[in-house]
């Protein structure tokens, strides 16, 4: 059973429920022609032999008895006259045992009788034979399969008779080719339309899972989305029609979500929008109004001059949030960015310089190509995600920190790097860290600053928009952000 259990396991499956079901059914079919075909074998069989021992019954022991003469005939004599074949099938063979050893044994031939020299294996069978008067097989080396009969004779004698059984085997090897040849066209064709048949009644379930596929590849992350047609209809008595009724169904329920989400979204971006747009004034007003307030020639208390000195900084601040707020609010709404040739070998050099002057106490260094790198974009924007990049490799490593910035051309791409040494980005922050107001609880420094989290997530944003990404490997001791544009 282990064994046959390996075969099978060996055989190649079909992966398709088609496939598993057309195959099923083939295997059900074979099975059950395999088991009529046996069953008629062993009925035809049976039906065939139990006729040749009627045979042998009604012919009786008359033509062995006939061969109880004086003398021997010779082993190629042909036409004696003294055998006793009235009534005889050709074939038919009899032979004479007297104390267990063969006197005489003869078959019957068409123009006659013709004496059979038996071996030892062959007078030992026919000697084995129980003299109960019912009919046994045996195998003659000197002439082929026979059913045998052992009856006693007036002498003391043993008897048998024996009929051929060659024409039950070959009506029952007829009948084993032509059922093969039946039943193998019978499961071709059972294999051809089953499969049709299958594939017509799964052809719903086809459809669904067609459909599940393209919403599968649909970007569902978030914007307007348009889900494709549904499944057409089917019976819902039927389990396909009701897998389908039910995918229909859930695919309604997702769509009303997403539109229900792309709403909430839209109006949560106007907000953002028109609110950054609106407090721009404001601040730039109170900002205006502190700095206008240092000015003053009059003496002014130094707790006031410091008051106002926060107000101006903090105004500043809060300006340049409203701004990155506003750029992420039109990034979102797909707001088009210039789209002019930028040498970023060039932008690279401004950006680190910048950033050596904020940051004298950290080690600049950079690695650059021979020839210069050219994309197509915005070149205000690209130099936000350089500035951003190097302003949290500035403000959230120690000083002495050492930052590397490469860039590259590689499979069609510009690659740009910005590395430091520092003490990694935390585990629990790394995963959402181009998020929007992500901050870490743990800062990788005391000095950490009071960004509001949005300079990564302009990163992420901007890169997006010029066809590219963004992406963070991260380590004590080795931070790594990439950034990869199409060149």
């Amino acid at each position: 059973m282990s064994a046959v259990r390996r075969w099978a396991r060996g055989l190649p499956r079909p992966h398709t429920l088609r496939g598993r079901l057309t195959v099923g059914l083939v295997v059900l079919l074979a099975v059950s022609c395999a088991a009529v075909g046996v069953a008629v074998v062993i009925e035809l069989n049976g039906f065939l032999t139990r006729r040749l021992d009627e045979q042998l019954t009604e012919a009786g022991p008359r033509f062995p008895a006939s061969l109880e003469h004086s003398g021997v005939l010779p082993d190629d004599h042909d036409g004696d006259e003294r055998a006793d074949t009235r009534r005889q099938a050709t074939g038919t063979f009899g032979a004479r045992l007297l104390d267990g050893a063969v006197t005489h044994a003869a078959v019957v031939r068409t123009t006659g009788t013709l004496n059979v020299k038996l071996s030892a294996r062959d007078e030992g069978e026919l000697a084995a034979i129980p003299v109960d008067g019912t009919a046994h097989s045996v195998d003659l080396s000197s002439l082929d399969d026979y059913r045998v009969v052992a009856s006693r004779g007036i002498d003391g004698d043993v008897l048998i008779t024996g009929l051929p059984l060659e024409p039950v085997e070959a009506a029952v090897h007829r009948l084993e080719l032509v059922a093969g040849i039946v039943f193998g066209a019978a499961l071709a064709i059972t294999g051809v339309a089953g499969g049709l048949w299958v594939r017509w009644s799964l052809r719903p379930l086809s459809q669904v899972a067609a459909t599940a596929t393209q919403v599968s590849e649909l970007p569902l992350g978030s914007g307007e989305v348009t889900l494709p047609s549904r499944a057409p209809e089917s019976d819902p008595r039927s389990e396909v029609g009701r897998v389908a009724g039910a995918f229909d169904r859930m695919l309604g329920h997702v769509e009303d979500a997403l539109t229900k989400r792309h709403a909430s979204e839209e109006r949560l971006r106007r907000f953002a929008a028109d609110a950054s747009h609106e407090l721009r004034t404001p601040v730039a007003s109170v900002r205006g109004h502190a700095e206008l307030a240092l000015l003053h020639p009059g003496p002014v208390p130094p707790e006031v001059t410091r008051a106002l000195e926060r107000i101006a900084a903090e105004s500043a601040r809060m300006g340049e949030m409203v701004d990155e707020m506003l750029l992420l609010a039109r990034l979102d709404a797909g707001r088009a960015l210039q789209r002019q040739p930028v040498d970023l070998t060039r932008l690279v050099l401004d950006a680190v310089t910048d950033a050596r002057a904020a940051g004298p106490d950290h080690r600049w260094t950079l690695e650059l190509p021979e020839e210069p790198v050219t994309v197509t974009g915005d070149m205000h924007r690209l130099h936000q995600v350089l500035a951003n990049l190097l302003a949290n490799a500035r403000i959230h490593t120690p000083e002495g920190t050492q930052v590397t910035v490469s860039l590259e051309f590689d499979s069609g791409a510009a690659v740009l790097t910005v590395h430091d040494d520092g003490p990694g980005v935390p585990e629990d922050v790394a995963p959402g860290v181009f998020e929007r107001f992500t901050r870490a609880d743990r800062r990788r420094t005391e000095d950490a600053g009071s960004g509001a989290g949005l300079g990564l997530s302009i990163v992420a944003a901007v890169s997006e928009a010029h066809g590219g990404s963004v992406s963070l490997e991260s380590s004590p001791g080795s931070t790594t952000f990439t950034v990869k544009l199409p060149a």
